[in-house]
């Protein structure tokens, strides 16, 4: 659905108490004593096109409006509704001190332009830019997406005053695929890696929330009776992200842990202990794996993130056709010892077909986590920055029963999991020019039809 708010004044023209009442669906209320405006919610139902347009303008010898200087020009484009009013669905920049701008390309959904009506009214508005907010008005003009769509042309310079002009630079249009369109064409089979962290801590793992598994303060402890806390994770996560993987078949890393038969120290070995073969068969197959590497392996610090980040890269470096997109599961206790190693590794990993999902248990805080998340600030090392947001964290403990017998809220953690997924996976087939392959015909049945008489 798409809307609009329209917040009207008293009927004397003046503007209404913004504390004032507001009416929907016939309920009236407000402020005893005062003047009170309304607030009319209008929805129209969004048309099915996924076009996306980008365009671009530019304007010659538009009014000088600035004492001192030109004028500092922008652009605001309109949409017409169903019952004659327009909805604001795009502003330009403001092009400082010129009376002849060259706007910036933008891009604006179909739908938000013109909801799929070729033919329907596209107002548009040109201001400069005052910085207490009364822009002054240039001038206007009105076109529609079907004039728009014939690129520069004639017919594409619009006067929005006495000569002055303004003129589409280019137009083009593309259609905006859905993660379902690449499913249905083929090119979704997820590469999964699981990744355990085994300690954390600096060299004693029981100084270590993760700790010594056997004891049961240790967010590995061997419980016969229920799963640990990672285990919990591995599995209640991995189930909900196994099923887009093909063959079901992980390879299941460990790291931060003395290995035999030297006792050295790995950031990136495998659970099963076949470093010729670690996938792993399913989920169950990740937690046996696991509940044997905590009897053959001494846990042991430092807790480094970027060791297993470039394994998962140098696969995913192999496969950027669209064939493969690769899901790198981090589960920790969200201490780590290489932070800028890993910034950086995970810049670098940006430009690949792979996501990072960093699930994270117990009650620590979670900060780093969350800077690696990049939600906030994209994440950036040596000055560059991450070309996607590829990481996606989330606290494990967060959909747990409070009452602390371990029910999960598996639709939420779901929901959440998957969340940025869909989008990264789309943002390195769309940056790459990776269209989605025509889904394959439907299936017809061949051969007699049973028919019964009754």
């Amino acid at each position: 659905m798409a809307g609009a708010i329209e917040p009207k004044g008293d009927e004397d023209g003046r503007e209404a108490d913004r504390m004032g009442a507001w009416e929907m669906g016939g309920h009236r209320g407000g402020i005893p004593g005062k003047k009170c405006g309304t607030i009319i919610l209008s929805a129209e139902e969004l048309g099915n096109c996924r076009d996306v347009a980008t365009m671009q303008f530019c304007a010659n010898k538009l009014d000088k409006k600035d004492f001192f200087g030109k004028s500092d020009p922008f652009m605001v484009f309109y949409r017409s509704n169903e019952d004659g009013t327009f909805t604001i669905c795009h502003k330009t920049e403001v092009v400082k001190n010129t009376l002849n701008p060259v706007w910036q390309a933008f891009s604006i959904p179909v739908r938000a332009l013109c909801n799929g009506d070729y033919d329907r009214t596209i107002k548009v508005e040109v201001y400069d830019w005052d910085r207490d907010g009364s822009h002054d008005f240039i001038g206007e003009f009105t076109t529609s997406y079907r004039e728009l769509a014939r690129g520069q042309s004639q017919f594409n310079v619009y006067e929005v005053s006495d000569r002055r002009l303004v003129t589409l630079l280019s137009f083009t249009v593309e259609s905006e695929y859905t993660f379902l369109d690449y499913i249905k064409g083929g090119h979704m089979p997820l590469r999964c890696f699981a990744r355990a962290q085994l300690p954390a801590g600096l060299c004693d793992p029981s100084l270590s929330p993760s700790g010594n598994p056997s004891q049961s303060t240790s967010l590995h402890y061997m419980n016969p009776y229920q799963l640990n806390a990672y285990a919990m994770a591995l599995k209640a996560v991995g189930e909900i992200i196994q099923d887009y993987d093909s063959d079901k078949m992980f390879p299941a890393l460990g790291f931060g842990a003395k290995i035999p038969p030297d006792g050295h120290v790995s950031h990136e070995f495998p659970l099963n202990g076949n470093a010729d073969n670690p996938y792993c068969s399913g989920i169950e197959g990740i937690l046996e794996a696991y509940h044997k590497s905590l009897k053959t392996v001494q846990l042991y610090g430092p807790t480094n993130f970027a060791p297993v980040v470039n394994h998962v890269a140098r696969y995913a470096t192999t496969e950027q056709d669209g064939s493969q997109y690769f899901v790198l599961l981090i589960i920790t206790d969200g201490v780590i010892s290489d932070m800028a190693q890993t910034k950086e590794a995970i810049v670098n990993a940006a430009k690949l077909p792979m996501s990072i999902i960093i699930v994270g248990v117990g009650q620590a805080e979670f900060d780093a986590m969350v800077e690696l998340d990049g939600d906030d600030i994209r994440i950036s090392s040596r000055g560059k920055v991450a070309e996607r947001d590829i990481v996606q964290f989330v606290p494990f403990r967060d959909y747990i029963d409070r009452t602390g017998n371990h029910v999960l809220s598996m639709a939420r953690l779901a929901k959440d999991v998957l969340a940025e997924i869909p989008d990264q996976f789309i943002s390195y087939m769309k940056g790459r020019g990776i269209k989605p392959n025509p889904a394959p015909p439907a299936y017809t049945p061949t051969g007699p039809t049973l028919q019964t008489q009754i």
